[in-house]
């Protein structure tokens, strides 16, 4: 039993709260009264996420390939909300700043780790069957992870490698997106033309994406970090967090849809098509991108190697 003096102030901080709402302090506790006690299920929606998976196959392992995805999608939703914590601050305290950074790097870890679930954990003859039945959608089109992209750094280290030496100071943000490194990975080399899966996706989505980058321009994750002083005492555990993300994101994350791909789109030792028609073998490979989101953090050296060894030893 609480002693009387705390269930006193209690009160007192209950009556100066509703006394707002215009309503008695008795009629709220009445309210309470009146209210069912909360149960799991209801407060997590148990039922309605259960009911959220829907095969468009007969195929058994089609469920564990739309789970592990709507996974990965929540996952990107926690990040995204640690991100624009962050981009909100006036003034950047390093200690939650650090905070947030090792969240989201647990956040991708606990991803890349788990990936296994879907790169050696479907039958292959099975996902080579029903991903028949997904096309033209592709995991290619997770607006999500665009959103993290650019919420991260600065657009133009987005860009396709080759056209990044072209921007000027009077290049325009909407002209750099037409440049973002990921639709070469789904326009055809020899014709330029885009894949239905890149129309779609930009027809969905390229208003956000540019909203986002006006949005972030200023507040996204590396501008927030220039912010903090190299005097600062958690300045170089910063750094490493933020090298550490950049290197599970750009170069693990990528690795491991590679490692899938290498499993599940190659017949007779030899590329096949993603759903979305992705080039897959030029549009994986880390190396070939070198999308690095704080590239001042790392040495030439570092950027010029970037994921390149892994990539050799994985493809052989």
């Amino acid at each position: 039993m609480e002693n009387n003096a705390t269930i006193q102030n209690l009160l007192q901080a209950l009556e100066h709260k509703y006394s707002q709402t215009g309503q008695s302090l008795a009629a709220n506790l009445e309210g309470l009264l009146h209210l069912d006690y909360l149960k799991y299920w209801d407060y997590i929606h148990v039922d309605t996420l259960l009911t959220l998976q829907k095969p468009k196959t007969h195929f058994p392992d089609e469920m564990v390939f739309i789970i592990y995805h709507q996974i990965t999608e929540l996952y990107f939703k926690l990040i995204l909300w640690e991100i624009e914590q962050i981009a909100s601050w006036q003034e950047i305290s390093t200690p939650e700043y650090l905070e947030k950074i090792q969240r989201i790097n647990r956040y991708i870890k606990a991803l890349v780790n788990s990936f296994e679930i879907m790169s050696v954990g479907m039958q292959a003859e099975q996902f080579k069957k029903f991903r028949m039945a997904l096309l033209p959608a592709s995991g290619f089109q997770s607006a999500q992870f665009r959103l993290i992209e650019i919420a991260s750094t600065d657009f133009v280290n987005l860009l396709s490698a080759d056209f990044r030496a072209k921007i000027t100071p009077s290049t325009t943000t909407a002209e750099m997106y037409e440049h973002i490194y990921w639709k070469k990975g789904a326009t055809e080399a020899e014709t330029g033309k885009k894949t239905i899966t890149l129309q779609h996706f930009e027809e969905k989505y390229s208003t956000t994406f540019l909203e986002w980058a006006y949005k972030f321009r200023d507040k996204n994750l590396y501008q927030q970090f220039k912010k903090i002083s190299p005097q600062d005492e958690l300045y170089k555990p910063i750094c490493e967090a933020l090298r550490e993300m950049d290197y599970w994101f750009n170069v693990e994350w990528a690795l491991a849809h590679l490692k899938s791909a290498v499993r599940y789109l190659r017949e007779k030792g030899k590329p096949i098509d993603a759903t979305g028609g992705t080039n897959w073998t030029k549009y994986l490979p880390p190396n070939f991108q070198k999308i690095i989101f704080f590239p001042s953090l790392w040495s030439e050296t570092e950027k010029t190697e970037w994921g390149r060894k892994k990539v050799e030893e994985m493809l052989g």
